[in-house]
């Protein structure tokens, strides 16, 4: 995944960039596999690579293929980039161990929905009661974004046919 990225950032052609970005989605996609969170791999590898690869191309093809000159230099953006992935990784270092059973959220949440869940929602499928019952808020706000984001991407790219006798 490092050298997709280190690709992605010196590449000038922009299809190259979206292939690589491409690629990229499904190296995550198989990385959040072995994590088992399969239900954010599908996700990953059908939008990441997927829509937003087709999306990507279909922007290239209108706007064609080569990457700008800079208008400025790249020192501050680089800082910029630098000094937030500093601040990321300093944010993390306060957090529990991956898998630890003694982690906040194993004490409360997870133990709640294991014992009360089907309960609760009347879902067998945990995975499914959290996603629909629990989070459907949140999920149902997911499918709007993703939805708007749609229909925007449509919106911007479609071209509009002037009628007959019209100037271009």
């Amino acid at each position: 995944m490092a050298f997709a990225v280190v690709a992605i950032a010196v590449q000038r052609n922009l299809f190259a960039v979206v292939i690589l970005s491409g690629i990229y989605s499904f190296l995550m996609a198989t990385v959040l596999v072995a994590l088992d969170a399969v239900d954010v791999a599908m996700t990953e590898a059908s939008v990441g690579a997927g829509i937003s690869t087709v999306l990507l191309l279909g922007a290239l093809y209108l706007c064609g293929g080569e990457e700008a000159k800079p208008m400025w230099r790249v020192g501050l953006p680089l800082l910029l980039a630098v000094v937030t992935g500093g601040v990321l990784v300093y944010g993390t270092l306060g957090l529990p161990a991956f898998s630890d059973p003694e982690a906040p959220i194993h004490q409360h949440v997870a133990k709640r929905y294991i014992e009360e869940g089907e309960r609760e929602t009347g879902v067998p499928n945990i995975v499914t009661a959290v996603l629909a019952s629990y989070r459907g808020y949140d999920t149902l706000g997911e499918t709007m974004v993703v939805f708007t984001a749609g229909v925007g991407v449509i919106a911007l790219l479609r071209r509009r046919r002037r009628p007959r006798g019209e100037g271009k």
